[in-house]
């Protein structure tokens, strides 16, 4: 069974459904036979609450029944799937999930964020996106300190307007501010850097204002130069609706770490949990794939000999 979700008919997946059931001209009977004869058995009940946006596929088996669907009804893969919205919690109240109330609870007070954005900008960072997918990548050398930060987002947006992804990276030394930054999609805005807070903001533009519901697809390289103090963790904060998060770590050869493990946190101020060991590979990477994206704080951390 699927979470439920407040009914809405409007939301674009319940709308893109509607609308390619009424193309197909099949009834939500017929749909649900030609599921069930490939295995993926789902009610006409369970149809007619997606269309009216009473509910959406969340879990493993609705999933892949929608995938299925996707087929029987003539479109392309990901053409409906990649219109769900976050999964959402149980109950009638239900907060967004890019709420100034979400960053509240997920930075706490007097944060490094709030500090470099500024309070009115912290309230407002990125509230009109939805990460779904992260991937970052570190790049560290023989000092053991960080050369390169390659990230990779895929964001959709929740309301009509928005034009671009703000960051704020946190670096080991402030004396390596400021950073180069190189953006390979998408277009280099504003970029400040904080010594104070050791913290770069850096500005992503999309080019044109995004749709409701739109996909953008951002990446960019941050060069660090002149960094003196060794790095001992990478993390990322994760809000409501995040898909996919990597962190991959690359050491240098000639500096590897004694070991490495992962962790999660509830919020900024929150203790590490859930500590796992992480081998490095023949590549002297180590990375974290979590199988759900639970909000907090993800992150790699390790220690070098002495």
């Amino acid at each position: 069974m699927d979470d439920p979700v407040v009914s809405d008919p409007g939301t674009p997946f319940a709308r893109a459904l509607r609308a390619a059931v009424a193309r197909r001209g099949l009834p939500l009977q017929r749909l649900s036979s030609r599921l069930a004869e490939r295995g993926l058995p789902l009610s006409p009940a369970t149809l007619s609450h997606w269309q009216r946006g009473r509910s959406q596929p969340e879990r493993g088996d609705s999933l892949a029944a929608l995938t299925a669907l996707e087929s029987i009804l003539g479109l392309d893969e990901g053409e409906l799937s990649g219109l769900l919205g976050p999964q959402r919690p149980r109950g009638r109240s239900v907060t967004p999930p890019e709420s100034p109330a979400v960053l509240r609870r997920l930075y706490g007070t007097g944060s490094t964020q709030e500090a470099a954005l500024g309070g009115a900008a912290f309230r407002e960072f990125n509230t009109g996106l939805r990460a779904l997918t992260v991937r970052d990548t570190l790049v560290l050398d023989e000092s053991r300190c960080v050369r390169r930060v390659l990230v990779q987002q895929v964001v959709r947006a929740s309301r009509p307007g928005v034009d671009r992804l703000t960051v704020v990276h946190e670096v080991d030394d402030p004396r390596s501010l400021p950073v180069d930054v190189h953006v390979r999609c998408g277009r280099l805005g504003e970029v400040r850097c904080d010594p104070a807070v050791s913290c770069a903001v850096v500005e992503v533009l999309f080019g044109r204002p995004l749709r409701v519901s739109e996909t953008a697809i951002v990446e960019y390289e941050l060069a660090i130069d002149d960094c003196r103090t060794p790095s001992l963790f990478h993390e990322r904060s994760v809000r409501p609706g995040l898909r996919e998060l990597l962190l991959h770590v690359r050491f240098h050869p000639a500096a590897l770490p004694l070991r490495c493990h992962r962790y999660h946190r509830p919020a900024a101020d929150g203790p590490r949990g859930r500590l796992r060991r992480v081998e490095l590979d023949a590549s002297h990477t180590a990375h974290l794939l979590p199988g759900r994206c639970t909000v907090g704080f993800h992150g790699l951390a390790w220690q070098w000999p002495r």
